[in-house]
């Protein structure tokens, strides 16, 4: 998405974090993701492997060795993915059921959002979602069972999110938030 700020514009393009093992952590995000290793080298002592999932990006995620064997603190809070539906959200989940070296995995909604999350083989935090057509206040987080059918889940998401007070129609919320961040139509 690309947004002006004082007339110049600027969107979100990757990310970059330190791995300990970059090889394991290269064909999770591969193999788990799909995403494409574009390219890898070394600047110094430090080696880099790049990933992209956008044949317009030469990189999305770029993985650096340099992580301490065991850091006192994750910077990372989450790596968030999207997706478009919920049945792609479920193949997903049985993906990460399958892989070895993912923990922690809770399916949850936020009533604005389905989501999993987990943690990849170094810990860090993941979240894959679908967004739902509502928005509520957050932070909410709802145990959500994704063996349900979608009507099923959307319809408890949509129940959790109308019993907060700043429930809206996210179109709404959309507007709303392009008025407050000074965007025009």
């Amino acid at each position: 998405m690309n947004d002006k700020i004082n007339g110049l514009e600027i969107s979100l393009s990757h990310l970059g974090f330190y791995v300990t093992d970059l090889e394991k952590m290269g064909e999770f995000y591969k193999d788990v993701f799909g995403f494409t290793e574009t390219d890898r080298g070394s600047l110094g002592p430090v080696k880099l492997i790049f990933l992209s999932r956008d044949p317009k990006e030469h990189h999305q995620i770029v993985l650096a060795t340099g992580r301490p064997e065991e850091p006192v603190f994750n910077l990372i809070n989450q790596i968030s993915f999207r997706m478009p539906e919920l049945q792609g959200l479920r193949s997903f989940h049985q993906r990460l059921l399958a892989h070895m070296d993912v923990s922690d995995i809770q399916c949850v909604t936020h009533g604005n959002a389905v989501s999993i999350y987990c943690r990849d083989p170094e810990g860090n935090r993941l979240e894959i979602f679908v967004d739902t057509p509502w928005y509520c206040d957050q932070p909410l987080r709802e145990p959500v069972d994704l063996t349900l059918p979608d009507d099923v889940i959307m319809a408890r998401a949509e129940q959790i999110a109308r019993s907060y007070p700043k429930f809206k129609m996210r179109t709404q919320w959309h507007e709303e938030m392009r008025e407050l961040m000074g965007m025009t139509k």
